[in-house]
């Protein structure tokens, strides 16, 4: 093999090998969500064909009633206070989709651990439509798997607890 085939050999390998790296850098995990073998996909929004799961219940209730946050440093929002695509998004979590983009659902790492930290796929994100946006924008429900929810308007900086009570 001449030395500029052998050049253009290891070109290409490092091509593939950056695409393969970007890839899995994009999907998080590495799967994608029609992948993803994990024990949501025995739920009924994963057997309905959504690839999402369904979160258990919104808010957990104290021994009392009373609504608890899960992290009392982080700040609450009232369910009624979030823009209304919010609400749209959260009415299609509770119902287990269709949602409007194929990345709803998936696992949210909580990277920045700005969570409570959870073991790994405990948490799934869902996108909050922007009106305007000619993207998925910035603002995003996450869900826990014990029913919280969380919201964020900054793609991830800052999140509220969503209060369900009000």
């Amino acid at each position: 093999m001449t030395s500029r085939i052998r050049l253009i050999a290891i070109v290409a390998v490092l091509c593939c090998a950056v695409i393969a790296a970007a890839v899995y850098a994009l999907l998080g995990t590495g799967k994608t969500a029609s992948s993803k073998t994990s024990a949501h996909s025995a739920s009924p929004a994963a057997a309905a064909g959504s690839g999402a799961p369904k979160p258990s219940a919104p808010a957990k209730p104290s021994a009392s009633g009373a609504w608890v946050p899960t992290n009392s440093a982080m700040a609450d929002v009232c369910r009624s206070k979030l823009p209304s695509q919010a609400r749209d998004t959260l009415s299609l979590i509770a119902k287990g989709g269709p949602y409007p983009y194929r990345t709803d659902g998936v696992v949210f790492e909580n990277r920045e651990n700005r969570l409570p930290r959870r073991s790994g796929g405990y948490y799934h994100e869902y996108t909050v439509v922007t009106p305007g946006s000619g993207d998925r924008g910035t603002r995003r429900v996450v869900t826990g798997t014990q029913g919280e929810e969380y919201w964020t308007a900054d793609h991830y900086s800052t999140f509220q607890e969503i209060d369900s009570r009000c």
